[in-house]
């Protein structure tokens, strides 16, 4: 894979952001940008277990998607106090995915503010992720294909993206926002997965008070490389091709594929893991040939 560097720019105002990084779609982490919340002193793994330590949290970790397992069911739950107390205490795979502030702790919508950068946020779907050392997001991408503004707390985590125009190349699972779950991005095997080789895409690395801007529909896959966990606040999809994209995956997309496992279980979800490798090659191919 090829990756560049993800820029790093501090103390941004909202003119440049929206004209070099938006219009252009340009990923981008913004250092200082929140230096005046509260949460920027405040969030860490310890105020979180103090603030939410006696709810029960659902749990996933980076087992392959399995029909048994059910449709985004937890593959275990757990005490929030229990869940940071595990996180500081050892490696786990065990994670927290979107994660809804004002559902579940209220209280801290007092140490942040929604951030003017030129686009209107969301306001009802602040969210919130956790990992512990060495646990990982599959290689996804977000069902509304929305403008993402990642804020980092505690640690540090490992981040690679790519465009939507590098699709071809990244083995997507059909009917699905995931590419196959046996790649490593972190660590990929090109003899197993070939067409990653021509793959052009982003890194970095977030800190503590680090923002990243994930433009619209952007393939992302985060490794922790110490515990931690951020916060997302999401931005409609301007884009008219995005935007009917998103709207055919919450309509229909996602609705067929529930269908299809019901109906074919298992070998549905076999079917769509091989024609993730043989679509991916064919299409290298002809690039190849071209």
């Amino acid at each position: 894979m090829k990756l560049a560097d993800i820029p790093r720019v501090s103390n941004i105002t909202k003119d440049i952001f929206i004209n070099d990084y938006f219009k252009p779609q340009q990923p981008v982490v913004l250092e200082n940008a929140i230096t005046d919340w509260p949460a920027f002193r405040k969030w860490n793994l310890d105020y979180m277990k103090e603030v939410a330590g006696s709810i029960t949290v659902p749990l996933y970790d980076d087992r392959p998607v399995q029909h048994k397992d059910g449709f985004n069911e937890p593959h275990a739950k757990m005490k929030m106090a229990d869940y940071v107390d595990l996180l500081k205490k050892e490696p786990t795979r065990f994670r927290i995915f979107l994660w809804n502030i004002l559902k579940e702790v209220p209280a801290l919508q007092n140490d942040y503010s929604f951030p003017d950068f030129g686009l209107k946020l969301m306001k009802g779907l602040p969210m919130l992720f956790f990992g512990g050392r060495d646990s990982y997001t599959f290689m996804h991408y977000d069902i509304d294909l929305a403008n993402i503004f990642h804020f980092h707390f505690d640690g540090e985590k490992e981040v690679i993206l790519f465009p939507q125009s590098e699709t071809k190349k990244l083995y997507k699972v059909p009917h699905s926002l995931i590419t196959h779950e046996s790649i490593d991005f972190s660590d990929p095997d090109y003899d197993k997965w070939p067409a990653l080789k021509q793959a052009n895409g982003f890194k970095a690395t977030l800190s503590h008070g680090d923002v990243l801007y994930m433009p619209e529909g952007y393939w992302h896959y985060m490794k922790y490389k110490t515990p931690g966990f951020s916060m997302s606040l999401r931005a409609i999809a301007r884009n008219p091709k995005n935007l009917a994209k998103a709207t055919y995956n919450i309509l229909i997309m996602r609705y067929y594929d529930v269908l299809m496992r019901k109906l074919k279980g298992q070998d549905w979800i076999d079917l769509k893991n091989e024609k993730a490798v043989s679509r991916t090659h064919k299409r290298i191919g002809e690039l190849v040939r071209d």
